[in-house]
């Protein structure tokens, strides 16, 4: 067991060095906690043992899930199975990080209530992951956030549109493919939140109310980024010929009903 002195609560995060997890310290010393966010060189969440003792050893009062490798099944499915072993081993409130891929795409928006039918292996280890976590720590709450952008930081798909419009790249941004586009901080805001609530369990949508194509959303990144008069390159899905999901949409009206909000893009932008 590791002694030290604990002045706060301890939050343990995993994959904070990511995109989303850099928001999440961020809101985690707004919230007054005690951080402790092992690089992935020294925990890797697919050596379970490994893991069980870092965890068990520490006694976090939270756990943070975020740590994933999107083409690796292990890191996505075992590795958060070993972490949710550890938080019920250790009595620590989880909260595990989903996605909306775990959805296929359809015309009306998902519920925490709908099954998950994703077609792409992504989608399907995160559906897999999500099992595997409930049945290992019942009380954790899983939370699908939908596509992630930020302002002080760019994500990906901001970074896309910054590489086109200066000609580093060549790419069309889809009109019809629909997501619930979520300023990163609006998440992480509710993680942390989700910390110091543990009523709150199972499938949970934390994203923006409404949904944005993304030829919408480059176009607005595009603005943001100094270019308000620029035309982004569009197409479809259809004649990119691409296969997977149009049209995720995410309900979020049981995050809404517990006070977990995140602005629409057009707000946080």
């Amino acid at each position: 067991m590791r002694w030290r002195p604990r002045k706060k609560r301890l939050l343990f995060v995993t994959g904070a060095t990511g995109f989303l997890g850099a928001h999440v310290v961020a809101a985690s010393e707004e919230a007054d906690w005690e951080l402790l966010a092992p690089a992935s060189r020294t925990l890797d969440v697919r050596e379970r043992a490994r893991v069980l003792d870092e965890i068990t050893s520490w006694t976090p009062n939270a756990i943070v899930h975020l740590a994933y490798r999107r083409d690796d099944r292990r890191a996505i499915v075992d590795g958060s199975r070993n972490i949710a072993e550890a938080a019920a081993a250790a009595g620590a409130r989880l909260i595990h990080v989903s996605s909306d891929m775990v959805f296929a795409g359809r015309d009306a928006p998902y519920t925490e209530a709908d099954t998950p039918d994703a077609q792409m292996n992504y989608g399907k280890w995160k559906a897999e992951a999500e099992a595997a976590v409930l049945a290992a720590c019942p009380g954790a709450a899983v939370v699908r956030p939908s596509l992630l952008y930020g302002t002080d930081r760019l994500a990906p798909c901001q970074r896309d549109v910054d590489d086109v419009l200066a000609g580093r790249a060549r790419m069309s941004f889809f009109t019809d493919e629909y997501r619930n586009a979520t300023h990163a901080a609006d998440v992480a805001e509710a993680l942390v939140a989700l910390a110091d609530r543990p009523e709150v369990h199972g499938p949970l949508h934390v994203a923006a109310p409404t949904a944005i194509s993304r030829a919408d959303l480059a176009t607005a990144f595009a603005r943001r980024l100094g270019s308000p008069g620029a035309v982004v390159p569009t197409s479809t899905l259809a004649e990119s010929g691409l296969d997977r999901p149009g049209r995720v949409v995410l309900s979020v009206a049981r995050a809404e009903s517990l006070g977990l909000t995140c602005r629409d893009v057009h707000t946080a932008l």
